[in-house]
């Protein structure tokens, strides 16, 4: 339990660090731009490469996939429902922010420390689901709701759709994983070494993002986000531990999933929609610290179980 909490706290570390380093002077006010673009288009695909090079396909976890889809879609429909009142820039933002799960870099060690190499087979198997949506699918809703898409119909949606690099990737090892083509060996060889900076860039770009917005609306907004986030996240939480059809170690999995934070590109896509990117950072640095407390206390009342 040490290891994983310390892991948490680097994670949050690293944020800070980018946030004193961006107000000391070291970074400018924009250079997030420069890092998001390595994480967008360098680290994250390594990572997912990575990720897939021992990841095993189980045909009887397949519906996992299509749940990490799902739950993105259900949340994006909520945000999308929650800010009819204001407007199409705010539907997007919501779409994008109350979506996504943040598995690579955060939910998976915890994972991996407790729940076993089953756990993690289960935990890929969502993230594939999951990781359609945020590294692209989202994002391309999101541009049509704003109307930046709408002139272009399907095919704007597309292009928007596969203009992210990430979202190729993970089709692409999709693709290979249900085809049983492995991965060759000096490709793994590369992108281990480049993935392996994945969590600390991304943790980077978001303390470099993140702007406290002490207005009463962005407090608002913000306090709204994370109750829709955590409160749908207890309602996925229930339903899917005592309905779902899968081992009990699978269920606890998809408990564990559902707590965990925003997605780490969301401000990323945030800023490319023109919405509000400090608001976006804060709520998704809260969204860590928030699920570093709730993911501890149900892997310590999991142990407890027995």
């Amino acid at each position: 339990m040490l290891e994983v909490l310390l892991k948490a706290l680097g994670l949050i570390c690293i944020i800070i660090l980018g946030y004193v380093l961006k107000k000391a002077g070291f970074f400018k006010p924009k250079d997030y731009v420069l890092i998001s673009k390595i994480a967008l288009n360098i680290t994250l695909p390594g990572a997912v490469i990575t990720s897939f090079a021992a990841f095993d396909f189980e045909a009887s976890l397949l519906w996992l996939v299509f749940i990490g889809l799902g739950g993105n879609l259900i949340m994006s429909m909520i945000g999308y429902l929650t800010a009819r009142k204001r407007g199409r820039e705010m539907q997007a933002f919501s779409m994008i922010n109350f979506a996504g799960y943040n598995i690579g870099c955060f939910t998976l060690p915890f994972v991996q420390s407790f729940l076993g190499s089953y756990g993690v087979v289960a935990t890929c198997m969502f993230d594939a689901g999951n990781s359609i949506m945020c590294t692209g699918g989202t994002y391309a809703l999101a541009k049509t709701v704003s109307g930046e898409t709408q002139k272009r119909g399907l095919g704007g949606f597309l292009k928007t759709l596969f203009s992210s690099v990430p979202f190729d990737v993970y089709i692409l090892m999709l693709v290979l994983a249900f085809l049983n083509i492995g991965i060759p060996e000096f490709v793994v060889t590369v992108s281990s070494t480049v993935g392996a900076a994945n969590a600390f860039v991304a943790m980077l770009m978001i303390g470099m993002m993140f702007e406290p917005a002490l207005e009463k609306q962005y407090l608002k907004d913000t306090a709204k986000t994370l109750a829709w986030r955590y409160g749908m996240a207890s309602v996925f939480a229930v339903l899917l531990f005592f309905c779902a059809p899968f081992p009990l170690e699978v269920r606890q999995v998809l408990v564990i999933l559902v707590f965990g934070p925003i997605a780490a590109l969301a401000p990323v896509f945030t800023e490319r929609s023109k919405g509000n990117v400090a608001l976006a950072s804060m709520i998704n640095s809260l969204s860590i610290i928030i699920s570093t407390v709730v993911i501890t206390i149900l892997l310590m009342g999991m142990q407890a179980a027995g």
